[in-house]
């Protein structure tokens, strides 16, 4: 028997159900992987970032998630280089869906009851978004920006519903403006973690503020 098309389990109606010890026997979801590309470039490398948000309270299926991150993947990939990005997943399915099976064979209401313990069994996972909930976000150069924008309304034709694809203010992944972002390191307030920033505060330690200024 095939799979049951999305539309079945694309709304949000009770409560979320996840994997645990009562719920045993839940199928792996789809998606592995949720940071791709370069992840190990500094923040300073990749200063342009864009958001693919969700416009609609519903279900993201996990096969539909992997298929947007392959898609999103193999365009930026092929078009600026494997070498040009880095791309974050933000939703994990973690709701798990039901399925009553329903034997359609000859004689068939003799061996089953029905709508009677219509409990299903797990059948696969979701993710739950709601309105402005960021699905995937990807950091790169401003050369590359037009390329990102593009891979991202690739990965939209995956999902049911409405996104916006929005291009953020924000110096990459950090929580920093751009503007903002450049006056504080000329001033030596933050210093580079991985992909993201530590503000160096003026409070604590002397000797641990000092050591964190030379670092900047």
């Amino acid at each position: 028997m095939g799979r049951r098309p999305a539309r079945c389990y694309r709304y949000c109606k009770n409560k979320p159900y996840p994997k645990s010890q009562y719920n045993r026997g839940v199928p792996d979801p789809k998606i592995r992987i949720f940071d791709l590309g370069r992840k190990r470039a500094f923040v300073d490398e990749f200063p342009f970032c864009c958001h693919l948000v969700s416009d609609e309270y519903e279900q993201l299926s996990s096969e539909a998630l992997e298929a947007a991150r392959i898609c999103a993947n193999k365009y930026v990939t092929k078009t600026s280089g494997k070498d040009s990005f880095h791309m974050q997943v933000h939703v994990h399915p973690f709701h798990v869906l039901r399925i009553n099976e329903m034997l359609s064979c000859t004689g068939a209401d003799r061996l089953q009851t029905g709508m009677r313990g219509a409990w299903g069994k797990p059948y696969g996972t979701v993710a739950r978004v709601n309105i402005g909930q960021i699905i995937l976000s990807i950091r790169c150069k401003d050369s590359n920006a037009h390329v990102i924008q593009e891979a991202l309304c690739h990965a939209r034709y995956k999902f049911p519903g409405c996104q916006k694809i929005i291009v953020s203010k924000k110096w990459g992944f950090t929580s920093v403006n751009q503007e903002e972002y450049i006056k504080l390191k000329e001033e030596k307030r933050v210093l580079q973690d991985g992909a993201y920033v530590q503000y160096i505060c003026p409070r604590g330690p002397l000797e641990a503020n000092l050591c964190a200024q030379l670092k900047a």
